[in-house]
């Protein structure tokens, strides 16, 4: 069910072309609150305008940040407060829209079937001026893909490469585990400000990178073929969904990701989820994510790359290695503290979970360390193809 309500924007906060932030008043609400708008999807928006909101995430409690989305804009102001009032004349302004999407080629839909479907041009499809390129694509050819279980591993991992060789071509592969829209993402706007990403290819459901893709094979193929990535990395975008159980969450398409890198004749590496700063057990240490994701959905082998850490600290990830099966991982140590210099030196975004890196090191070190050994390996002509 979708929680409606509308709301008057009063205020826009920030204004990205795929992105705005905006507050928003609600009856019966005393304070202005905050919400997203998509403007490719729901049209212009400007102050005073009438929208209708998706209030779901911030009724239920959820992780949006406090966020309402925005679902449409209305035409004008609503006789009487009702979301019903305003859902008939949702998108007035989308006539806008669909005079720029008219001429716009693709035929692949995106959020399928929903009210929400969208319209991409898929790297694969005959309208793309790539689909000759994909349809001969078959191999990765010992390309090195970096996969890892959550968003905020991004920063750190493509800063661990760039401190590395900062001349190699890093693309991100989003999934659909977390966030679809890739503008819900600031790592992914900060790293490509400062030119560090070749390029960014959304798969599945996620939408909005410079190049769309149906699924994760044909992405990671585009991200070589396309962009000329020498390196891919492949995250979720914000956001994971966890249900308190071992199966129960999108983590666990890490191990899909190495099967996928490993079939199509790539080198996997991976960033476990670590933590010494989490209170959950479960996520102390390893993460029962990668480790359930590595011992029972990967059918492949991948370098799993730990941060070199004090003696104690150390000996505690050593310890939890027990747990994984040691047919599916070659264990790599790296360093790290390079690739967080560098993140540090360009201000790039340094959180996860609500925490900083002075807050939890070990998490943001191993995704640096990833980095750092796959670019490292790649110079050397280490990596075993």
């Amino acid at each position: 069910m979708i929680n409606r309500t509308l709301g008057q924007v009063v205020a826009i906060l920030v204004a990205y072309p795929d992105l705005l932030k905006l507050l928003v008043t609600i009856e019966g609400e005393p304070e202005p609150q905050k919400a997203y708008a998509f403007p490719k999807e729901c049209g212009p928006l400007q102050v005073g305008d009438w929208v209708l909101l998706n209030t779901t995430a911030v009724d239920l409690g959820l992780g949006s940040g406090g966020y309402h989305f925005v679902i449409g804009s209305c035409p004008l102001a609503p006789a009487q407060s009702t979301a019903e009032h305003c859902a008939a004349g949702i998108n007035v302004a989308g006539d806008i829209v669909k005079e720029q999407k008219k001429a716009a080629p693709g035929h692949i839909m995106k959020l399928r079937y929903t009210p929400y479907q969208l319209k991409v041009c898929a790297v694969e499809e005959e309208d793309s001026p790539a689909h000759q390129q994909l349809k001969k694509a078959d191999r990765l050819q010992g390309l090195p893909v970096i996969a890892g279980s959550l968003h905020s591993m991004l920063v750190p991992c493509v800063c661990g490469i760039k401190a590395v060789r900062e001349e190699l071509r890093v693309a991100y592969v989003m999934t659909d585990g977390g966030a679809l829209p890739l503008a819900m993402s600031e790592a992914v706007r900060s790293l490509r400000q400062m030119g560090l990403l070749c390029g960014t290819i959304t798969v599945g459901h996620a939408y909005g990178g410079d190049l769309e893709a149906v699924n994760l094979y044909s992405g990671l193929l585009a991200a070589q073929v396309v962009l000329q990535a020498d390196v891919v990395v492949v995250l979720m975008g914000p956001g994971v969904v966890g249900t308190n159980t071992k199966w129960g969450t999108t983590a666990l398409e890490l191990g899909q990701i190495i099967n996928a890198v490993h079939a199509l004749g790539g080198i996997p590496y991976t960033i476990p989820r670590l933590s010494l700063a989490d209170g959950r057990k479960r996520h102390h240490g390893i993460s029962h994510h990668t480790i359930t994701a590595l011992n029972e959905v990967s059918l492949a082998v991948t370098r799993l790359v730990l941060p070199t850490l004090d003696g104690p600290t150390k000996a505690y990830f050593q310890k939890q290695l027990q747990k994984l099966n040691p047919a599916k991982y070659r264990l790599v140590w790296g360093q790290g503290q390079a690739g967080i210099r560098l993140a540090q030196e360009l201000t790039l975004p340094l959180a996860s979970m609500g925490r900083s890196y002075a807050e939890d090191p070990a998490f943001f070190l191993a995704a640096s360390a990833a980095g750092e050994v796959t670019a490292r390996e790649l110079t050397s002509g280490e990596i075993p193809v």
